[in-house]
């Protein structure tokens, strides 16, 4: 890791950000410190500045991924639960640097990574993504964060203060105020609620409802109150409509959303993080990792219908960013949703995801997803152009020479 005396000048870029259908080329940067400081289509001169020349080459903001679980280490969610908590930490600091050498700088996590994990990234004392969190996310009991199965009649609460639980589980709406305001309290910086069925969970069929309407308003109320939102865990357009008409402001998964449900998103100015990678890869890995049974039968019931999903989303003009929901070892198929998006999008939609609509659903515009005077200098650099093949933001990152978060390379294999 090298910060060239904190000034970088990136020449001779070809920048692709999915602002448009092609790369904006000749582009100069300068990188004071961990921020952009000028772009521009004519050279640029700071003295002891390292030269980037990126001649023949593209340059991207850092790539940013709407959902994740950076502490689901195993697939199995209610042993993942059980796990020490010092193991947990030591899986989940080799999953986020496995995300940052694949191009993401950014990750949002929807449920169980903490403010200690945040601050380890920002302090330096560990690699990976720049991490935005919920802390756990809430779930009725027998809802999706409920995965102690049909036989288990031990209290749930003892979960609670585990790292390696992705959510807790709350009734009523006193009950659930309090958690929500516990959860700010330790850092989070969103509120996740469980307001549909799941896959991955025990005993809630995916047409299940999640929290009564009094609850999920009271949460919608509380998390303003806090001055941010609230992200639902939603697959059916029934258990979306409910959701968005309480207040809840992005909607993750949305697989089996239908144009009614998809034009109250629109209206309501809410976002959508799809996530299609995870049922690919439970589709294909699932049983063979240990995933149960009983989620196993589950995953056909949103895999089918995730491509038709992003055609009406974007026909009705929602907001996407780019989700991948991975767990335990499907973690290095973070990049592969690329792809499967490519087959219901556009390219520079798909890169859009990623980058400057990603920034809207986190709510950094600006800070992060773009390159621009004032945002962070999180940026990739790719060998060849992802417009004309997005296969060149997978492989684990080998088509990128370079990535560069908070102005500093993290990785580093251009020629000088």
């Amino acid at each position: 890791m090298t910060t060239a005396e904190n000034v970088l000048i990136i020449k001779n870029a070809a920048i692709v950000d999915g602002a448009s259908t092609e790369p904006v080329e000749d582009m100069h940067i300068l990188v004071r410190e961990s921020r952009i400081e000028e772009v521009a289509d004519t050279p640029l001169k700071s003295g002891n500045a390292r030269v980037l020349d990126l001649a023949g080459k593209t340059l991207m903001p850092g790539l940013i991924d709407c959902h994740t679980h950076v502490i689901a280490t195993t697939l199995a969610l209610g042993n993942n639960a059980l796990l020490p908590d010092s193991l947990v930490t030591i899986r989940a600091l080799k999953i986020m640097h496995g995300m940052l050498m694949r191009g993401f700088t950014t990750v949002r996590d929807l449920g169980g990574a903490d403010f200690g994990l945040q601050q380890a990234i920002e302090r330096g004392e560990a690699i990976g993504p720049r991490l935005v969190i919920c802390g756990k996310g809430l779930s009725q009991t027998g809802g999706h964060s409920d995965f102690r199965g049909r036989y288990d009649g031990r209290p749930s609460e003892w979960l609670k203060h585990k790292l390696g639980a992705l959510g807790r589980v709350v009734d009523g709406v006193d009950n659930l105020r309090l958690a929500i305001r516990e959860e700010i309290k330790g850092g989070a910086q969103f509120v996740k609620l469980m307001a549909n069925g799941g896959v991955s969970s025990p005993t809630d069929p995916v047409h299940y409802f999640g929290f009564s309407r009094e609850e999920i308003t009271a949460a919608v109320e509380e998390a303003e109150m806090a001055g941010t939102y609230v992200a639902g865990h939603l697959y059916t357009a029934e258990s979306i409509i409910r959701a968005v008409e309480c207040g809840v402001k992005c909607v993750e998964h949305a697989n089996l959303v239908n144009q009614e449900a998809a034009e109250l998103i629109a209206e309501q100015d809410c976002v959508a993080v799809p996530t299609l990678i995870i049922f690919e890869s439970l589709k294909k890995e699932g049983a063979a990792l240990g995933l149960p049974p009983d989620s196993v039968a589950k995953i056909d019931d949103v895999r089918l219908n995730g491509p038709a999903s992003l055609e009406t989303l974007k026909n009705a003009g929602v907001t996407m960013g780019y989700g991948s929901d991975l767990l335990g070892e499907l973690h290095c198929h973070q990049s592969e949703e690329f792809l499967l998006r490519a087959e219901a999008l556009a390219p520079h939609d798909v890169i859009r995801s990623a980058t400057l609509d990603a920034a809207k659903v986190i709510r950094m515009e600006g800070e992060i997803g773009c390159i621009a005077p004032g945002a962070h200098a999180d940026l990739i650099v790719v060998d060849g152009n992802p417009l004309d093949d997005l296969k060149l933001l997978t492989g684990q990152g080998r088509h990128m020479p370079a990535i560069i978060k908070g102005g500093q390379l993290f990785k580093d294999e251009l020629e000088t």
